[in-house]
């Protein structure tokens, strides 16, 4: 059995400032989780890019902002698809504050809202089939960072 890679993945959350998280939901032509609920982007880095700079540029590529991120914690996850696709990434987790207008990809998202903390904890506990993977990773560890 071949031995698996792990990737450099970077994952950007954005609030506005009313404390609300920026969620995006993903393109249905994307390869995987389409139709998903996630954060405001994530990608890998280009050969030679450093993880921070990768995240702001997916960030203005994806959602059109341009805005300074901070790193608050990395993890490491490893998920299977339904259509064969596994992912084995250690995770870069970025934040940032954004208040103006969005220009989405609408080739990398289908949809987009601001939402609460705690709407987005509650709606992970009923509904957690509507959100990435990673999202479900990240999210609780990215709540309990921030009510410190």
């Amino acid at each position: 059995m071949p031995e698996e890679v792990i990737l450099v993945n970077e994952q950007v959350f954005i609030f506005n400032l009313k404390g609300e998280m920026l969620l995006q939901q993903r393109a249905l032509g994307k390869y995987h989780s389409p139709g998903l609920w996630t954060n405001a982007c994530c990608s890998h880095p280009r050969p030679g890019e450093a993880v921070d700079v990768a995240a702001g540029r997916r960030l203005k590529e994806e959602m059109g902002i341009d805005t300074s991120l901070e790193k608050i914690f990395d993890f490491i996850y490893r998920t299977e698809f339904d259509n064969g696709l596994t992912e084995f990434e250690f995770d870069h987790v970025y934040t940032g504050t954004y208040n103006g207008e969005l220009y989405p990809d609408k080739q990398e998202i289908k949809d987009y809202c601001f939402r609460s903390m705690e709407d987005i904890e509650q709606d992970l506990l009923r509904r957690p089939e509507k959100y990435s993977s990673w999202f479900k990773i990240a999210f609780p560890i990215l709540n309990e960072r921030l009510k410190v």
